[in-house]
């Protein structure tokens, strides 16, 4: 019998007990490698998006407003100086002396090489950063900055590459005007993927004119890439963006607490024991949200997945074999 789960109220800070016996986690895992607690560090390095600039487009995506993924998301300190301040206050938290320096805010492989390389530098100057995570867009990775992260790894650095696919359908990715299909998704995980660097696939449950089928959809087509990592992340809608006219308006309902938790258990069962989950929810400031009110709370909703988890007694993997072949080889 396993034991219950959790609960909690919202705003509790009580983490879920056997969400990690259940599900592959990031923190676990990098506490299985390193033999401690290994942490990330958001960071805002200042770099901007080709979805902003007038490259692909302007505006963003319909659902960005930065500061919802960044608390540095408005003229950011240096990266030594963003790192030794997430350190401290983690340090006293948790009491963890490792981490990866995760370039969060826009599009981190956006910008001349030599600029790039001066800030992962920067963070991996620091003898406690353990590595490097990258988030990014996949229509915005060439082959320079591959090579200059696969030289990282080869010296010992751990390394992720965070994709931000979001759906893996053409015309989601349209309506939301990301600016780039599938198809760049899959060349750049390739590319990445002959460098030996691990990938984790972004990807948004609840987008406009998506539920549970949509997020089995996309899941399938990134397992069947062998992405080493996943993000889940439920759609905020933030203030100043496109989605928030359209929530306005009544076009956009977003989820239930319920539908989410129930999706994102469907998710996870379907993956591969070896994949890890790099995170399975987000929220974002109440100063900036206007729905779901639950987005503002992180550890409801992760007891939530984890009571769901505990109700069907599943866990991840339980169902990959309704995938492709690659997924099952991931379970040999």
């Amino acid at each position: 019998m396993c034991p219950a789960p959790s609960t909690s109220t919202p705003g509790s800070p009580q983490a879920p007990r056997v969400l990690s016996e259940r599900v592959h986690t990031l923190g676990q895992d990098l506490l299985r490698r390193y033999g401690q607690r290994v942490h990330k560090l958001a960071i805002n390095a200042g770099f901007t998006c080709p979805n902003r600039d007038g490259t692909k487009g302007t505006g963003g995506c319909t659902f960005c407003n930065n500061q919802s993924f960044s608390p540095n998301a408005q003229e950011p300190p240096s990266v030594t100086a963003q790192i030794a301040a997430g350190r401290a206050v983690l340090a006293r938290r948790t009491g963890a002396r490792r981490f990866i320096a995760y370039f969060q805010a826009y599009t981190n492989t956006y910008d001349r090489i030599e600029r790039l390389r001066a800030r992962y530098d920067e963070a991996l100057l620091i003898p406690d950063v353990v590595g490097l995570s990258i988030g990014t867009r996949p229509d915005c990775v060439p082959e320079a900055v591959l090579d200059l992260l696969a030289g990282y790894r080869a010296q010992g650095k751990e390394v992720w590459l965070e994709l931000g696919l979001q759906s893996a359908d053409d015309e989601t990715l349209a309506r939301v005007n990301r600016g780039h299909g599938f198809a760049e998704f899959q060349s750049a995980t390739r590319a990445a993927q002959r460098r030996g660097l691990k990938v984790c696939a972004h990807l948004i449950v609840g987008l406009p004119g998506e539920g549970r089928d949509a997020a089995l959809r996309s899941l399938e087509r990134v397992l069947n890439l062998g992405v080493e990592g996943l993000k889940l992340h439920p759609l905020h809608v933030v203030r100043h963006t496109r989605l928030a006219l359209e929530w306005e308006r009544g076009d956009y309902v977003p989820l239930t607490l319920d539908d989410y938790a129930g999706i994102c258990a469907d998710l996870i069962e379907r993956t591969p024991p070896a994949v890890v989950f790099h995170r399975l929810t987000g929220t974002a400031s109440r100063s900036i949200l206007l729905a779901p009110h639950w987005c503002a709370w992180k550890w409801a909703v992760l007891n939530r997945i984890e009571a769901e988890l505990y109700r069907r007694d599943t866990r991840q993997g339980a169902r990959c074999a309704h995938l492709e072949p690659p997924c099952l080889a991931r379970t040999a």
